[in-house]
């Protein structure tokens, strides 16, 4: 391959390329008051989101109709990942500069929907940390050729499969990922240093307490009716947040890079993110499709993050994917998301830059190929 610039191979641009600048430059494009956060603003985030989804609920519990349940289970399910944001945020310290804040709300929002804090947090810590490094990300990490290989057909066929995938949240969380060992759940799981394992415990039990409260409603409710007011819509919100989260990383219309040891470093791995354009669930979910400049900068509060895009982007160039514009509802993100889980399997033991493959037998019981 003969290398015509510093970022294209034989005249096509390469996005697995060393960038020609820096996140210093990155950094200097965005305006300053992109980094300020309102504890305010966000609390009213907060508010308008309970405020919806405790009225959805009385909403829907005075009505009680199979005409309105439906409608209900899809709103209020994108209300719990709209509040799963919002903890996401205090996650990472972009809610507030008050750790005692992002603390309470982070724990009051995440329990509520049965995310225990702190142990996310730390792992998604670690996933921001080290994105797009094969060996050491912690979200949809691609799984090495030697791991797929060992794992049985049944396994592979429900990580590859929709809508399978968009139901392993919840596994995430006890069990991690293929390769990868420990819980979100567990202080001593080797996702925490000893220093963090009492973090740990308090979310852990935070996320029994609602646990608990749950099962209490089961009795005196009843489980249908705590089924359908609070058990369809947190699988809703599980397939919101897979749904999300993959298409970060993965589906843009040409594969992107992922690296290891030297290749790797915070900018390029960043770079790897791709933003999305969810209609008009942007603003109800916080923006959170709007990726990169996130992922690099992940103190931006999400009220910034558009502007600092707009800002951003003149520097990124070529090496940000312009998101293709959604109708109201983002139809056209199922399309990547299927065409990805097909053809994006496994990558290479080898190479410190690599890019997914295929596995062509996968889906030959049924008929099926890799588009």
């Amino acid at each position: 391959m003969e290398m015509t610039s510093d970022f294209s191979v034989n005249g096509k641009f390469d996005p697995s390329a060393p960038p020609p600048f820096r996140i210093a430059d990155v950094r200097a494009a965005i305006p300053k008051h992109c980094w300020v956060k309102d504890p305010w603003r966000s609390l009213s985030y907060v508010l308008r989101d309970v405020i919806v989804v405790f009225g959805l609920a009385a909403i829907a519990i005075y009505f009680n109709s199979w005409l309105v349940w439906p409608f209900y289970w899809a709103a209020q399910g994108t209300m719990f990942w709209a509040l799963f944001v919002l903890g996401h945020d205090c996650g990472h310290g972009s809610f507030s500069d008050l750790p005692w804040l992002n603390s309470l709300v982070g724990h009051l929002l995440h329990s509520s929907i049965l995310v225990p804090y702190h142990g996310w947090r730390i792992s998604h810590r670690t996933h921001h940390q080290n994105h797009g490094n094969v060996e050491k990300d912690e979200s949809w990490v691609p799984v090495p050729e030697k791991v797929y290989k060992e794992l049985d057909f049944t396994t592979r066929f429900m990580r590859f499969t929709v809508p399978f995938p968009l139901l392993a949240y919840p596994f995430y969380l006890w069990w991690r990922s293929p390769g990868k060992t420990g819980s979100h759940y567990d202080p001593n799981s080797d996702l925490f240093t000893p220093s963090e394992r009492m973090d740990v415990i308090i979310s852990t039990s935070c996320w029994t307490v609602m646990v608990a409260l749950l099962a209490y409603l089961n009795i005196v409710v009843g489980p249908v009716p705590m089924l359908k007011i609070y058990g369809v819509p947190y699988m809703i919100f599980v397939m919101w947040l897979d749904f999300v989260t993959y298409l970060h990383h993965h589906g843009y219309d040409s594969k992107v890079p992922w690296y290891r040891g030297e290749e790797w470093n915070y900018l390029r791995g960043g770079l790897t993110t791709i933003d999305r354009d969810y209609g008009l669930f942007n603003d109800i979910h916080h923006d959170i499709g709007t990726h990169v400049v996130h992922h690099l900068f992940p103190q931006i509060p999400h009220y910034h993050l558009i502007e600092a895009t707009k800002a951003a982007k003149p520097v990124l160039g070529m090496y940000y994917r312009e998101p293709k514009k959604s109708g109201p509802f983002p139809f056209h993100l199922i399309g990547y998301l299927v065409r990805s889980m097909k053809q994006d399997h496994y990558v290479s033991d080898t190479g410190n830059v690599v890019f997914y493959k295929t596995d062509p037998q996968l889906y030959r019981f049924f008929g099926g190929k890799a588009d």
